[in-house]
């Protein structure tokens, strides 16, 4: 009982304390052993369908991030001053459907499905296509559903960065006709297979924030 209590208290205190660090220490590195762990838990995220339509792309090259500023006004502090500067990228309609070579290799060599299974999965997974969320023929639905699954990762990320003490700033405040564009010039983006889902900056906070503020409990959560 008392481990759960801690750990209760830890993921709330660690809740408490993050904020959108508006500008970094530059001066102060997160270590490759905690990087990697804020990176293993987006890949253990949880997606709809478990179709993890997400990749994550680590910008660390001050002239990438120079580029990026330009079509970033969202990040005009955090870009410059960020200890690591995550893109978040999610899968194009095209990789989304039921029959997508990428569902089906899915399906087949990271689930290592059985066959029965996965005609299964299929006819499940076009009947919510198509009439439970109506995103069959609407691209844009389509991309922004993968968008959502992505920003399960993007929370995962941030809650575990704050209990290890990392601070970070998701952005959203870009371009993204632009910022695709640069990356899929420079070879970083395969534009025929992801778009840009958000972005999230990392390191440690500069200024201490304000006193967090959030609405009530009896505003937010209604019991039936």
């Amino acid at each position: 009982m008392e481990t759960t209590v801690s750990t209760k208290d830890a993921i709330l205190s660690a809740l408490e304390y993050r904020h959108a660090t508006k500008v970094f220490d530059d001066t102060k590195k997160i270590s490759e052993a905690d990087f990697n762990f804020i990176l293993e838990v987006g890949r253990l995220s949880p997606s709809s369908f478990g179709y993890e339509p997400w990749k994550f792309v680590v910008i660390q090259n001050p002239e990438m991030r120079e580029k990026l500023l330009t079509f970033t006004w969202g990040g005009q502090k955090q870009l410059p001053t960020s200890s690591h500067f995550v893109v978040i990228l999610s899968r194009l309609p095209q990789d989304l459907h039921a029959n997508s070579d990428y569902i089906q290799d899915l399906m087949r060599n990271v689930q290592k499905l059985p066959t029965d299974v996965i005609e299964g999965r299929e006819r499940r997974y076009e009947k919510f296509l198509k009439y439970d969320f109506t995103l069959e023929g609407n691209d844009r639905a389509l991309f922004e559903w993968g968008c959502r699954q992505s920003y399960i990762a993007l929370g995962n990320m941030t809650t575990a960065a704050a209990q290890i003490g990392i601070d970070s700033c998701p952005i959203e405040g870009f371009s993204k006709e632009k910022i695709e564009e640069i990356l899929a010039a420079e070879g970083i983006m395969d534009s025929e297979h992801f778009g840009i889902s958000c972005m999230v900056a990392f390191g440690y906070r500069l200024n201490e924030p304000r006193e967090k503020t959030r609405r009530t409990s009896d505003q937010v959560t209604q019991w039936v």
